[in-house]
């Protein structure tokens, strides 16, 4: 395989997922109403291994599980607590990239063939030059019904999270001076019925730059949510969170949107809406809703903290959309990948992120082997890059497996029983994933005794 330098700006891995911000992962199963559907590929693997060994959900052990998987791969030399801070291009192509560790007193140089932003704020494509959209896009630019009509800076904001412990005797609790004074009118689509994690709408950014206001954000969102743990433990109207203590507060403010780097195809709600059918790219899924927050968030009480349009279906995400327009070897990953502000409130959740990381890591790697380019892949190498997913687990929807290698293909396949309208030869036809209540292609049978299901060869 390729061999690749992971540049971190923090201690640890895992981005708005790790100990640090403390954000649940979603994606396309939608908390599970969407049964059937996940995005499959590493986020699965990494997410069921995390079910077995950490089942009590210790956020540093998810943290540790990242760690331990990079570096126990000899091709990936892992770089923590180190940030870009500048890039060399020539002939719009990126030749050097420059980056530092502050801890060490260390300066990188890292030449690599090709060059992935998986960064959020998009900040390698702002020093290699790459052209990026910012806030909402108006209606009439790409014929989005849920577009603003004036296009606007705004965007969604970011938050900060806490955890809480209850304890076996009352914990007393005593605000600082500079946290807010929450009323329960300011709570009025903001419920506190829960404390042991809170909570997402405490939000706030999406009226300033997320990037250059972020020091001021993190001191306003601390300022709230200290505010509303005073108000749980005070107010006297949460008298059963008398036992309930903080047990963790986030410092660093965990951002939803900023930057978001122009590719060779835009992504739209059109795309996401079933234009996707039409595109012969997919390389990952999204399945999230379109989840619009007010960019006032918190400062916004009379509006309810989201609005959400659940998607008919999932849609794939096409390679296009995941490698620069104007940077030859420059690709990217996560929420800053090429979309509108509509489609981006549907693909910037962590399980669709990691996905896409999926997709550009394999076609980066394809790329980089062959001494080409990212757009040589699409142009040359589709059939090649998709077939390699699948059979990483990958899940892309309208694509059969075919891979030659691949002995349950041509497997004999019986079951001890069925369900009714399932198939046991449906495992092996090829295609992932169902639609809820459909099993064309899987195999299904009552849960009476213990049902199996064989695959046999001549």
């Amino acid at each position: 395989g390729a061999r690749v330098v992971l540049v971190q700006d923090r201690s640890r891995l895992g981005g708005n997922a790790s100990s640090e911000i403390r954000m649940h992962i979603v994606g396309a199963d939608c908390h599970g109403s969407r049964p059937g559907w996940r995005e499959g590929g590493l986020i699965e693997e990494f997410r069921l291994e995390d079910a077995v060994h950490n089942p009590h959900r210790a956020y540093e052990l998810w943290d540790l599980m990242l760690y331990d998987k990079c570096v126990s791969e000899p091709n990936i030399t892992l770089l923590l607590d180190t940030s870009i801070y500048a890039a060399e291009t020539k002939d719009e192509s990126i030749r050097t990239v420059f980056a530092r560790c502050d801890k060490t007193e260390t300066i990188y140089r890292v030449r690599a063939g090709v060059y992935c932003d998986c960064t959020g704020d998009g900040r390698l494509a702002l020093e290699a030059g790459a052209r990026f959209m910012r806030g909402r896009e108006a209606s009439s630019e790409f014929g989005e019904s849920l577009a603003v009509d004036v296009r606007d800076e705004r965007s969604q904001g970011s938050s900060i999270l806490f955890t809480a412990r209850k304890h076996d005797h009352p914990m007393p609790y005593r605000a600082p001076t500079w946290a807010r004074t929450i009323t329960a009118e300011q709570l009025k689509f903001r419920p506190v019925s829960a404390w042991e994690y809170g909570y997402w709408w405490i939000e706030l950014g999406g009226m300033y730059d997320t990037i250059a206001d972020n020091e001021m954000l993190r001191f306003e969102l601390l300022s709230i949510v200290l505010g509303v743990w005073d108000h749980i433990k005070n107010s006297g109207r949460h008298v059963s969170a008398a036992n309930w203590a903080l047990e963790t507060v986030g410092m660093i403010p965990g951002k939803r949107e900023s930057r978001r780097i122009v590719g060779a195809h835009v992504q739209t709600q059109a795309d996401l809406e079933g234009g996707w059918k039409a595109r012969d790219d997919g390389v990952s899924i999204g399945g999230w809703g379109f989840d619009e927050h007010p960019p006032e968030g918190f400062d916004a009480p009379e509006k309810r903290p989201f609005r959400s349009i659940k998607l008919a279906e999932p849609y794939n995400i096409g390679l296009e959309s995941l490698y620069a327009a104007n940077v030859s070897n420059l690709m990217m990953a996560g929420r800053n990948i090429s979309s509108t502000h509509v489609a981006f409130t549907s693909s910037r959740v962590m399980a669709t992120c990691a996905c896409t990381g999926q997709a550009t890591g394999t076609a980066a790697a394809m790329a980089a082997l062959a001494g080409r380019s990212p757009a040589w892949v699409r142009s040359s190498r589709m059939d090649e890059l998709r077939q390699r997913l699948l059979r990483d687990d990958q899940t892309i929807r309208a694509v059969r497996n075919e891979d030659p290698d691949d002995l349950a293909r041509g497997a004999r396949v019986r079951a001890s029983s069925v369900a009714d309208g399932s198939r046991p030869d449906s495992v092996i036809d090829g295609l992932v994933r169902d639609m809820p209540g459909e099993l064309t292609h899987r195999w299904a049978a009552p849960m009476e005794g213990e049902p199996w299901i064989e695959l046999a060869w001549d």
